[in-house]
């Protein structure tokens, strides 16, 4: 697996609520107070690769760790020059 990002649990915290924020301004999700943590990332990721903004890791190595990495990989291409989290 690349790299652990230094600040991987906030970047993933922002880039799912970006994500998730985005889909339900497009009225394609409705986030549940029941649905898990996981789902979450998984319903993210899908998204993403959906809307062909990150690609998709190769069959059978979409496993939960390697999904957080990609998105808080992503969100670092989203976040503005600087940011506090970037360093």
């Amino acid at each position: 697996m690349a790299k652990k990002l230094k600040h991987e649990k906030e970047l993933l915290k922002i880039a799912l609520d970006m994500i998730l924020e985005d889909a339900v301004k497009r009225g394609i999700v409705e986030i549940e107070p029941t649905d898990s943590h996981d789902l979450k990332i998984q319903y993210a990721y899908k998204l993403l690769v959906h809307d062909k903004k990150i690609s998709p890791l190769p069959n059978g190595q979409d496993t939960l760790p390697k999904i957080r990495h990609r998105l808080a990989m992503w969100v670092t291409h989203e976040l503005p020059e600087g940011h506090e989290l970037l360093g």
